[in-house]
């Protein structure tokens, strides 16, 4: 788990430097470096949705797992755990403590660099690839944290969680990882991103966390596929 402890730290600095940087920026001008980030955010989506392999696939997993997400509310779920956290850890009275948690959490955690990292870890001690995502997290924490404050270092948690337990549980899970299923992640990761990228902005207000889901479908619904055609 190093290349992950990495990230977590990655994020825990560059976000506290954020802070630090974000105290003297004015309410207008971190609106704006905030509809700039949701619109590269966007961009990096939309180039990750378009490394399907199987658009029906995606398209049916995605719907699947949002019937999941929306019965177990997972956005609710989530929700609750950043408004926990803001009332031990944050004085602030606004939601954007909440906002700069559940999105620098699903930035962070949805995209291929994270599981394929967190494998390559697991399996044989080469934390390459999280230590290249360690950087880029880095970067968007310290520029998420300016506009939408302590927030955003708390998507820290998640990330030990959600990498971690890929790396522990790497053996079980590179057999049946597949290229084209790691395809179809990634570009289902991709739409999740590019949702997440108009929240940001503000266009939308889609309930990303209740999509996740379907990256779990999707090696399910390949399975299946398989087994019929």
């Amino acid at each position: 788990m190093t290349g992950t402890i990495i990230n977590v730290l990655a994020i825990l600095g560059a976000g506290f430097v954020g802070l630090l940087l974000g105290k003297g920026i004015p309410k207008n001008i971190s609106q704006t470096i905030e509809d700039g980030l949701g619109i590269l955010v966007l961009i990096i989506g939309i180039q990750y949705a378009l490394k399907a392999d199987s658009l029906a696939i995606v398209g049916i997993s995605l719907a699947l797992g949002a019937i999941i997400g929306e019965v177990r509310a997972w956005e609710t779920r989530l929700d609750k755990v950043g408004n926990l956290l803001q009332s031990r850890f944050s004085q602030g009275e606004d939601n954007q403590f909440v906002k700069g948690f559940v999105s620098a959490s699903l930035l962070f955690c949805v995209g291929a660099m994270a599981v394929i990292g967190a494998l390559e870890d697991g399996l044989t001690g080469n934390y390459q690839i999280l230590l290249i995502k360690s950087i880029l997290d880095g970067i968007f924490a310290l520029i998420f944290a300016a506009s939408m404050g302590i927030g955003v270092l708390f998507s820290a948690i998640p990330v030990l969680i959600y990498q971690g337990s890929i790396s522990l549980a790497s053996t079980l899970i590179k057999p049946i990882l597949t290229d084209p299923m790691l395809n179809n992640i990634t570009a289902l990761g991709g739409v999740l991103i590019a949702a997440l990228g108009l929240n940001i902005i503000g266009i939308t207000k889609i309930k990303v966390a209740n999509l996740l889901p379907g990256i779990v479908v999707v090696p399910i619904i390949m399975a299946i596929y398989a087994l019929i055609f």
